[in-house]
């Protein structure tokens, strides 16, 4: 009977150094500061122009085309 050969130790694929900035990089402990939406308080995208979040943004921008809508009507 034949001995099954050894299994080598597989080198990483991804270099030590490397894989612990990607773990640091998103560890809770690093505080971020994240906006909060003017109206409910929510979270708010990055790179956001106003500071709402997408539920009010998206309210607003409803908003503005039903009076867009309304208005020609009151004429």
């Amino acid at each position: 009977m034949r001995r099954k050969p050894a299994i080598k130790p597989v080198e990483p694929i991804v270099a030590p150094e490397i894989l612990e900035q990607a773990k640091r990089s998103i560890s809770p402990d690093k505080a971020k500061s994240v906006l909060k939406c003017t109206v409910c308080g929510a979270e708010v995208t990055e790179g956001a122009s106003e500071q709402l979040c997408w539920v009010c943004r998206r309210l607003k921008i409803s908003a503005w085309h039903d009076i867009e809508q309304q208005m020609p009507a009151q004429e």
